[in-house]
């Protein structure tokens, strides 16, 4: 039976709202800035901490951590890893963004590693990312070359293996936690063409399930959230310039009035 997902998405925003979660991020030089913007838009609090000596400190006051894995050192993976662990041991949340995963021997070692020695709760990718963590043909650079309806299976497996969520960007985004699956069609196209805008919603989900036990009623609340946002911005502005600021407004003056507009699916 279809639930009443503009009912969950209404609860979640409040949360976060009303909460002001706070979001460790340990991300990319590219889009620390974006992605700290995004989180103030919405209600949420950003930190963009990856000292080793100082993560442990920073996760035991956060309220969700976010491991993305855009720019990678030796150093950064060490924080990473140790902050995730210290999540797992006291109960934070962990979103894990495989930004090109299968693109590099590199990155695909690391995720790898990262995913071995911390348990996510969620795992966002492009379709691309969730290819290759699963095992199959890789990303090419960090942009998706795959398709979010050829890899719902192997998300399912994913999301199985790892006993977490897994929420995959595209067209019609899809959550699923290995048995229930989700599609959510809002969104445009333009929202590829700005630097960002995934890792953005990894940091989203972060301040979703931050707010809420329920990671997989979060995690779709976060994509559904995101993308009506990105509908929204559209209304505003038509090229990539001027999208990001008007999609940061949108994330921030989005509210209970234009969930109607929400395209949430069951599989």
């Amino acid at each position: 039976m279809d639930r009443d997902w503009n009912a969950i998405v209404k609860a979640n925003l409040q949360a976060v709202r009303e909460s002001a979660p706070l979001v460790h991020n340990i991300t990319n030089f590219v889009v620390m800035n974006s992605s700290a913007n995004i989180l103030l838009a919405q209600g949420a609090q950003p930190v963009m901490a990856h000292a080793v000596n100082e993560v442990e400190d920073m996760i035991k006051i956060a309220s969700a951590l976010v491991i993305n894995i855009g720019t990678l050192t030796d150093e950064w993976v060490r924080a990473m890893i140790l902050a995730g662990k210290t999540a797992n041991e006291i109960g934070v949340p962990v979103v894990f963004d495989p930004v090109g995963a299968g693109a590099t021997k590199l990155r695909s070692e690391k995720t790898e590693e990262i995913l071995t020695e911390v348990k996510p709760s969620v795992i966002r990718g492009n379709a691309s990312e969730i290819n290759a963590i699963a095992g199959f043909e890789g990303a090419r650079g960090v942009d998706s070359v795959h398709d979010v309806d050829g890899i719902g299976e192997f998300a399912k497996a994913l999301a199985k293996s790892h006993d977490c969520v897994v929420g995959v960007s595209g067209e019609r985004d899809l959550i699923t936690d290995g048995e229930l699956t989700i599609r959510v069609a809002n969104g445009v196209p333009l929202m590829t063409r700005v630097t960002g805008v995934g890792c953005g919603l990894s940091a989203t989900v972060g301040a979703f399930i931050g707010v809420n036990e329920n990671v997989f009623d979060a995690t779709v609340s976060a994509f559904g959230f995101y993308a009506l946002a990105g509908d929204l911005a559209f209304t505003m502005a038509k090229l990539p310039g001027s999208f990001m600021p008007a999609f940061i407004d949108a994330l921030h003056y989005l509210d209970e009035n234009h969930l109607d507009a929400l395209k949430i699916n069951h599989e």
